[in-house]
């Protein structure tokens, strides 16, 4: 509470309540604190959920990838029979075609890795930060 002299020059002194009680700064700041740990959990849960879908959309890519290897040995497997069976025409188009499907399978797989890469650590890595930031500032505040 602080003493105020009123302005209308008559010298009277009136009290006028500035300062909210010790317990009603209490519980406001037990009401952000709480809404500051929601919204912390929040934004973990938003973070893992991102880092799980790029580790579903790179483990698509290497089953993508497996499958294109697999025709590709096919290719070659097909381009061996042949060139022994034949002469060159047949074996070389076959020899192409599992060339081509094995560098396919190559980019698939580095694509998957990436994205793989990208979900690991499944750890909410800006929310940690961002309540790190949070009790760094609250302690800042509280040594005022």
């Amino acid at each position: 509470m602080t003493a105020v002299h009123s302005p209308s020059g008559d010298g009277a002194t009136r009290t006028v309540e500035r300062d909210k009680s010790v317990g009603a700064l209490v519980q406001q700041a037990t009401e952000q604190l709480s809404e500051l740990v929601r919204s912390e959990l929040r934004l973990a849960v938003a973070e893992v959920k991102d880092k799980g879908r790029h580790a579903r959309v790179g483990a698509g890519m290497f089953g993508g990838a497996g499958l294109f290897a697999l025709y590709g040995i096919g290719a070659f497997v097909t381009a061996a029979i042949v060139a022994l069976a034949r002469v060159l025409p047949l074996w070389a188009s076959a020899l192409i075609v599992g060339a081509a499907l094995l560098l396919i399978a190559a980019a698939l797989a580095l694509l998957g890795r990436r994205q793989v890469t990208q979900a690991i650590p499944p750890v909410p890595e800006r929310a940690i930060d961002s309540a790190k930031h949070d009790v760094r500032e609250i302690r800042e505040r509280a040594h005022r």
